[in-house]
């Protein structure tokens, strides 16, 4: 407790000095704390679109139908499978899908298009594919007088064959009985911009793709959408299917490329502020050591009358980390509505981001324990560290030497 006052007294004394290196360490944290926030508050936005935009939080394929698609893997055992997810609590909605390759013909050019086709009704429930509409409207599951279901396609392919709403489009694949597939479908609505990842994708309702390609009732996947996006880890762990031929996939494995993107990201820039930190604590351990240096003869007598070395260094430790505990509590207090500032309303970005028609343009931050209390720990932590050197110093002092210094 002696010590403790001692270390509290020499901080108000040193006025100057207390307060040159406080705001070293004050100014650090708060930097520390809005680079940590914007990174993590940026890509929680991005995966947040990249989730609801087409993969949900969680798939289901049939064996390894995620690395080696064929339109032959498909989920029979609908009823039972959709039972299940039904009931479970932590499944806010689920939605089926099919995918396969086409070849679109229009009145006089052709192109290639990838088919994704959805329940109209459930979809909703998962991704914004009704928002990303941007001219026509969303497709339903009925016919026309005509016998002909509704589609929707990309702004990319639109303009590759010269389509708009109302246009004819015929579609020849491969069904999965090994007939060929052809039939006409008229166009309701057009998705996204040219730029967009869905450009060159055909839309279908799931039962007019299950007509088309002979695929019965079973589909290709099932995307979820969670309660607790961060915890669909565990999630998958917990979930029983009771089915050995079903294989469930967070994002992070069905989007492994955009995960290992976004986690280098992450780790690269904590790299670049750990540097930048390090640097401002190198000002402070200069600090401190010319302190240790002024202060000779004062440590000489707390020798002289029985202090022991030990003592001296944990003085020295308190000074600089009772230091560090106050700075960056005077940072916490700065930076929170700052931080809650970015988290609710961002910055405008001067471009925005397509992510498959629907833009991203406000980076935002995040308002949580681990973008303030991490930084803290590491500062007050590092404050520690550094102390270390010159109260070791202090520690050889000798009181002859010291109280015949000037």
């Amino acid at each position: 407790m002696l010590i403790f006052r001692l270390a509290i007294r020499n901080l108000l004394r040193q006025k100057r000095r207390t307060i040159l290196t406080g705001l070293s360490m004050t100014g650090g944290y708060m930097l520390f704390v809005l680079s940590m926030s914007l990174v993590e508050g940026s890509w929680g936005n991005l995966v947040e679109l990249f989730t609801l935009d087409h993969t949900g939080h969680v798939q289901i394929h049939r064996d390894d139908y995620l690395d080696h698609p064929k339109l032959f893997k498909t989920i029979r055992e609908r009823p039972a499978l959709e039972a299940k997810l039904s009931s479970n609590q932590e499944i806010l909605g689920f939605a089926p899908r099919i995918y396969s390759a086409a070849l679109a013909y229009g009145d006089e050019k052709t192109a290639p298009t990838r088919i994704i086709a959805v329940d109209p009704e459930q979809e909703p429930s998962v991704s914004r594919l009704p928002q990303k509409v941007l001219s026509g409207s969303y497709f339903n599951t009925a016919v026309n007088d005509d016998g002909y279901f509704q589609a929707m396609i990309g702004e990319g392919l639109a303009t590759k064959l010269d389509m708009q709403v109302g246009s004819e489009l015929v579609l020849i694949s491969q069904g999965a009985d090994g007939s060929i597939a052809n039939d006409i479908f008229i166009i309701s609505g057009i998705v996204g911009n040219k730029n967009s990842f869905n450009k060159m994708t055909t839309f279908l309702p799931l039962n007019a793709a299950q007509e088309f390609l002979a695929l019965s009732d079973s589909v290709h996947e099932y995307a979820l959408k969670l309660d607790s996006p961060d915890d669909n880890t565990e999630f998958v762990q917990t979930l029983d299917l009771e089915n050995q031929h079903l294989t469930v996939s967070t994002w992070q494995e069905v989007e492994s490329t955009f995960y290992r993107t976004m986690l280098a990201d992450k780790q690269g820039n904590q790299f670049m502020m750990v540097l930048v930190t390090f640097l401002v604590f190198i000002a402070v351990l200069n600090t401190v050591l010319m302190t240790v240096l002024e202060r000779t003869r004062e440590f000489g007598v707390l020798r002289a009358i029985g202090c022991r070395p030990l003592e001296l260094v944990k003085l020295i430790f308190l000074e600089t980390t009772l230091l560090a505990c106050f700075s960056v509590l005077i940072g916490l207090i700065l930076m929170a509505p700052v931080i809650y500032w970015f988290t609710v309303v961002g910055i405008k970005m001067a471009m925005a981001v397509d992510m498959g028609g629907i833009l991203f343009d406000t980076m935002r931050g995040e308002f949580s324990s681990y973008v303030f209390f991490t930084p803290m720990a590491f500062i007050i932590l590092a404050a520690g560290l550094i102390s270390i050197p010159p109260g070791l110093r202090a520690a050889r002092i000798q009181p002859r030497d010291a109280l015949g210094s000037h």
